[in-house]
């Protein structure tokens, strides 16, 4: 550790009222101990020092509010960007994930106009066979309800017991999988409308509302994707600006320590005051 002191003595001549001067009296030995009684008779006041940052606060403000702990340690244009890069992380992911909802509601609207469950798995029934020549439609008679909704776990025992090309079992009506499922796996081609309703093989070309609805679901999943990164650049934001806040506040304490006196000092008669500046530097 240096330790570098600089004193500055402002005589009287270069600083007006910054020192008082005492009356003489004319009785010589009242000015003698004026003139001379309190020379160098000096004390400090106002003594002014620099005081150290906490690493600890710049860190949890940063945490909670990127570039808060940037703003405490006195770095206003990092505040600026970190508070910039939290702005657009968030404004990307409110945008991006109502996109994503309004592009879900579309493909989900078109799936309930144009692919139906029915058909899927009458089709299944009727070619039963011919998915799988071991399997005797009879075991399956109940697949459907009095009221002609599909009995599902029937459904998803037909769909096991083909096996083959038949690789997925049909997630229940509304859930995730299920609007994943019926534009991505071939299998459940022959449930769209727009499905001739003849004969189909595995490797045989899908629908074009097959394609269509793929496409709409490609693309709510490409802005979900933005709106996910989006959150993952918020929590980095966090993390490095916490980091960084952290980081400069240990710096700042460990390379600079800086202490300002003002003193005074009597010469003669008259009271002399001089900033005293004491520069700490750590290696």
């Amino acid at each position: 550790m240096k330790t570098f002191s600089v004193m500055l003595i402002l005589f009287s001549f270069l600083s007006a009222n910054i020192y008082s001067q005492e009356k003489l009296t004319s009785q010589i030995n009242t000015d003698i101990h004026l003139s001379f009684g309190k020379t160098f008779d000096g004390s400090n006041q106002n003594k002014v020092e620099q005081k150290e940052r906490s690493v600890a606060k710049a860190a949890l403000f940063s945490a909670v509010i990127p570039g808060a702990g940037q703003y405490y340690n006195g770095d206003y244009w990092k505040t600026a960007i970190f508070v910039a890069v939290e702005i657009a992380a968030i404004a990307t992911v409110h945008v991006y994930d109502k996109k994503g909802d309004d592009q879900t509601a579309l493909f989900h609207d078109f799936a309930h106009k144009h692919w139906s469950v029915q058909r899927y798995a009458q089709w299944t029934y009727d070619h039963l066979t011919e998915l799988n020549p071991n399997l005797d439609p009879a075991n399956y008679s109940d697949l459907f309800n009095s009221d002609g909704s599909v009995n599902w776990s029937v459904l998803n025992q037909m769909e096991s017991d083909i096996g083959g090309y038949y690789s997925h079992q049909l997630a229940p009506f509304g859930d995730q999988q299920y609007y994943e499922m019926i534009g991505k796996y071939t299998q459940f081609n022959v449930g769209w409308d727009d499905f001739s309703g003849g004969d189909y093989h595995y490797g045989d070309p899908v629908t074009q509302h097959f394609s269509y609805y793929s496409s709409l679901r490609g693309k709510a999943n490409d802005y979900y994707n933005v709106a996910r990164w989006g959150v993952i650049a918020i929590v980095t934001n966090h993390i490095i600006s916490a980091a960084e806040a952290a980081f400069t506040a240990h710096k700042y304490n460990r390379s600079l320590h800086l202490e300002m006196e003002v003193g005074k000092e009597t010469l003669g008669y008259r009271n002399v005051y001089y900033p005293k500046l004491n520069l700490t530097v750590r290696f």
